[in-house]
């Protein structure tokens, strides 16, 4: 299992519609091969600041699969427009279970 994690920073004074979009987009997200499941947190701190995390079967199943096809096209116009700066993204492999 892979772990993709981005911290989002949303516009000012867009969360809430950010919000309303994130849940539309996420049908995209959610019916790709190798998609285990995903979360959208808020911060606590910074009401205009979130944490994306997404459960990938395989690396590729996001950089290959999910990215290179149609649904990423429509993520891209529903959530795109609400980044600054745009979020990197990273993965990572778990190597400790508690």
């Amino acid at each position: 299992m892979i772990l993709e994690a981005a911290v989002l920073q949303v516009k000012e004074g867009l969360a809430e519609a950010f919000e309303r979009d994130f849940n539309l987009a996420s049908a995209m997200i959610s019916s790709m091969k190798g998609y285990q499941g995903h979360e959208l947190q808020k911060c606590i701190e910074v009401s205009h600041k979130y944490l994306l995390l997404v459960r990938w079967e395989t690396l590729e199943d996001h950089t290959e699969g999910f990215r290179q096809s149609k649904e990423y096209l429509t993520w891209k116009k529903y959530l795109h427009h609400y980044y600054d700066p745009f979020p990197t993204v990273e993965h990572f492999a778990n190597v400790a279970i508690s």
